[in-house]
Order: structure tokens, then C-alpha cells, then sequence
């Protein structure tokens, strides 16, 4: 299917590049784009030739530059619970789609763009990359999820201090709070992105699927969380794919997955 914003991609080994497509106006989020977003990443769950996505925005200015602010015009507080609750969604399909996740952050991700990013399983930068959160600027909070996965990256400590200043983070910063894995150069920002999905989509499709579902569980007391990835490991120890591991690494041969 072909949409107005977003430009998909799908090599031979499995990784798709979705491109939000608005350079000219910075890769803005608007309805058009979340909603494409969302039907895309809706059918990508249950797509077999997609194993993992490398998300990222059209031109060397921007990944996604925010929301288009002439949305907020005349927001009330319903009109403005739905609109946030909506993006809310969209971001946690993506969170919880089941296949790696990379977000290749070229220049600006403020805002709603930060937020996308956040909700990508990994940040990679180049050089040229500023985040931030500068919603306090307009006299609103982040509404797509910036409270609540920033804290989780960074720590509450500095995500307080990035929201409630509404200052932007350069590559090298984010780089050392943890907030993005890698930075390259502009120039090497796919590539590096995609040599790090390789070593991602060549493992076990359903192992990597729990793995993402274990790691969700790591905000949650000791306790539960372990519970869960016990439960998750019973999971992995019943499919195909766990026989297969262990005889080809018995065999000291290279496994075949089958995402059985």
C-alpha cells in the first residue's frame, strides 16, 4: 500500500525503512502522518517479510521536528485528552509491535518527535541530532508519552530537568545519558542503523518477540518481573526454533529459524 507521508522499504533480509516524507516541513506530525503510522504498523505486526524497522525522517534536517502547532488552535481539555490518547496509541503500537525497532534520529526530534523516538526500542543519531521536549514553551506538557518513557531512558532526574526546561539535548549528550545507543556521522546514520538490525532479524523471530515482551516487564517490581520471564522462557522452550538453536550450536553449525 502507498501513503502521502510515509515511504516504506523492504530489503531481501527482512528490514523494512519507513521515512516520514515532509521535509519541507521539518517531518511534522500531523493527522495524515499518525494515521499512516498507525496503519502501517498495524499491518506490519502480522507481516511475515517484516522482521525488523528502521524509522526515520526524510532529508539531513529533521527526523520529526514535532507536532504541526496549528493543530492545537482551539484545543479544549476533551478535544485535547483525545488528541493526546490517540497518539498515546499509535506510539504504543509501535513500542509493542513484536520486531525490533530503530529509530535513526537525523536532526531535529523535538517534542512529538522525541516521543517517537522514545517509543522505538533504539535510538541511533548522527551528529547533527537535538532532542527535546520543549512543550513547556506553549504552555502544555508532552502529551505522547514523554513523561512517562523519558524517565524510564534517562532517569526521572534528568528527564525533570530536559521537560521542565524545555532545553534541547545535542547528539554527544544523549549519547552519554543513554538517551540514544550510537552516534555516526550524517552520512553514516542508515548504514550503521541497518548493520544493527542485521544482528537483530538473523536471530529466532519468536525469541526476539519475548525478549521485547520480557523487557517491557523490567518497570515492574523484581518480584513480577522475574515472574514474568519465567514464564516467557517456558514460552521459548516450546517452539521449533529452541530445538533448532540448540542442535546447530551442538553441531556447531548456523541455525535455520523458522519462527515456529
Amino acid at each position: 500500500m502507498s501513503y502521502s507521508s510515509l515511504l516504506v522499504e523492504i530489503d531481501s533480509s527482512g528490514i523494512a525503512i519507513v521515512t516520514i516524507n515532509r521535509p519541507d516541513k521539518l517531518n511534522a506530525l500531523n493527522a495524515e502522518v499518525i494515521a499512516e503510522l498507525d496503519d502501517w504498523f498495524s499491518k506490519a505486526a502480522s507481516d511475515p517479510t517484516v522482521k525488523g524497522v528502521i524509522l526515520t525522517g526524510s532529508g539531513p534536517k529533521s527526523f520529526v521536528a514535532g507536532a504541526d502547532i496549528s493543530r492545537f488552535k482551539g484545543l479544549g481539555a476533551e478535544e485535547g485528552q483525545r488528541f493526546a490518547a490517540y497518539g498515546q496509541q499509535v506510539f504504543s503500537k509501535i513500542e509493542h509491535l513484536g520486531k525490533p525497532v530503530i529509530a535513526a534520529v537525523n536532526g531535529f526530534a523535538l517534542g512529538g518527535g522525541s516521543e517517537l523516538a522514545l517509543a522505538c526500542h533504539i535510538r541511533v543519531a548522527s551528529t547533527n541530532a537535538l532532542f527535546g521536549q520543549p512543550e513547556v514553551n506553549l504552555g502544555i506538557i508532552p502529551g505522547y508519552g514523554g513523561t512517562q518513557r523519558l524517565p524510564r531512558v534517562v532517569g526521572k532526574g534528568l528527564a525533570t530537568e530536559i521537560v521542565l526546561t524545555g532545553a534541547m539535548v545535542n547528539a554527544d549528550r544523549a549519547l552519554a545519558i543513554g538517551l540514544v545507543n550510537h552516534v555516526f556521522e550524517p552520512e553514516g546514520l542508515m548504514d550503521g542503523a541497518r548493520k544493527l538490525m542485521l544482528l537483530m532479524v538473523e536471530k529466532a523471530p519468536i525469541a526476539i518477540k519475548l525478549t521485547l515482551e520480557a523487557l517491557q516487564s523490567s518497570d515492574l517490581p523484581l518480584a513480577d518481573g522475574l515472574r514474568d520471564e519465567a514464564a516467557l522462557f517456558g514460552r521459548a522452550c516450546a517452539t521449533e526454533d529452541f530445538v533448532e538453536g540448540v542442535d546447530a550450536f551442538l553441531n556447531k553449525r548456523k541455525p535455520e529459524f523458522k519462527g515456529r
